[in-house]
């Protein structure tokens, strides 16, 4: 077996047959400087189709070639654009056209919530462009193999040596002169490089029966495996612990309890630690006479009042409270804010309409916590006071 194993090695080191269709010239050098003077000597002689080998970065390089500014930025550049405009274009469409949803009076097309998701898009599509880019119009693939493999030229450049190869497709290319070139310049072992016979007639690799064959049987290996792995091993002692779990779900029957349920309603009377139960809950607002608000009537409550009742109130009540709702008719108007009743009004009633409901209006208890709601209490005054000002108001 192993005698096989070594005639295989020593069958695919062998270089196939060599055609006689020359592909470059190829000359070695043996330091950096004399590379980086090839390299700019070439340049200079007008030859573009031509490249520089080297066992390790030489700096210096890149002038010397008189290389361009590589496109692979620019063409990241636009697939990154392209990746942001379809974020915009397929957010805008669904919020804005296709399902429109009013949440917390924002607009359909909200801005700040969207830049994670056309963030996302954006390195998405630059990332795929860029990869598949390298490899179908940069590395040529499915290209696998250069001629200049298997050669003497190539074993020393990728070790201890500097080399400058020109290709037969530069248009100055001509085997004598590129040769005699390449000698006054400084280059050694001169070597014409020839396509090898399979370069001639093109070959696909993907498309191979054998590579088409193990592929296939790779999937279904790695199918069957991951089916064993996360189907059937995670369900064998000891590994699930995750599945197998000492609770209750939610909406479940229990054998725990008398009822069967797994939900339970606190006991009757108890208060949650931290929490002060709203004594006036079911009632009208007719009833509240000794709810008074602790919030203070500063910048800091209104500011945080403002931006509440912009959030949950000004769809319906609109921004000033006037009952000129934003919602367009698809909700019936409230009254205005600013009618007798509400401005004499304490601010327990306002504060309980907000927590129990009234009318059509919900309860938003769950959706504002306390303080929230009593800074918007002095909001909606500051909004009655600029609305209903008084000639003494004025300084």
């Amino acid at each position: 077996m192993l005698k096989k194993i070594l005639k295989l090695d020593e069958d695919l080191a062998k270089d196939g047959p060599r055609s006689s269709k020359v592909h470059s010239v190829a000359a070695l050098f043996d330091t950096p400087d004399e590379i980086i003077h090839a390299a700019a000597e070439t340049s200079n002689a007008g030859y573009d189709k031509y490249d520089v080998y080297t066992p390790y970065p030489v700096h210096g390089m890149d002038a010397a070639m008189r290389m361009k500014e590589t496109v692979i930025g620019k063409f990241a550049f636009l697939a990154g654009f392209t990746g942001v405009s379809l974020a915009v274009a397929m957010i805008g469409y669904m919020s804005g056209f296709d399902y429109k949803n009013i949440i917390g009076g924002k607009p359909f097309f909200n801005l700040p919530a969207s830049i994670p998701i056309m963030f996302e898009l954006t390195v998405l599509i630059s990332g795929l462009f860029c990869v598949f880019g390298m490899l179908l119009l940069w590395n040529k693939l499915p290209q696998i193999s250069n001629p200049l493999h298997d050669t003497n030229f190539m074993k020393y450049t990728s070790s201890t040596r500097f080399g400058v190869a020109i290709e037969a497709s530069d248009a100055q290319f001509d085997v004598d002169k590129v040769k005699s070139f390449l000698a006054g310049v400084g280059g050694k072992d001169i070597e014409v490089v020839y396509y090898p016979e399979e370069n001639i007639v093109p070959q696909t690799p993907i498309f191979n029966r054998q590579f088409i064959y193990t592929l296939i049987l790779v999937a279904i290996v790695t199918a069957l495996g991951t089916y064993g792995a996360i189907g059937k091993l995670v369900n064998i002692l000891p590994f699930d612990w995750m599945h197998n779990q000492f609770k209750v779900n939610p909406q479940n029957t229990s054998t725990l309890f008398k009822d069967g349920r797994s939900m339970q309603r606190p006991v009757d009377g108890t208060v949650a630690r931290g929490y002060m139960p709203y004594e006036y809950t079911g009632m009208p607002d007719s009833l509240v006479k000794l709810l008074s608000n602790p919030v203070p009537m500063d910048e800091k409550s209104i500011t945080r009042g403002k931006k509440q009742y912009n959030t949950y109130c000004s769809p319906c009540h609109g921004y000033f409270g006037a009952g000129d709702s934003r919602l367009n008719g698809q909700f019936p108007n409230p009254p205005t804010l600013h009618s007798k009743k509400v401005r004499e009004w304490a601010d327990g009633n306002i504060y309980n309409v907000m927590t129990n409901g009234q009318n059509t209006m919900p309860s938003y208890a769950k959706q504002i916590s306390r303080d929230d709601r009593w800074a918007i209490v002095n909001y909606i005054r500051v909004l009655q006071r600029a609305e209903n000002a008084k000639d003494t108001d004025l300084p």
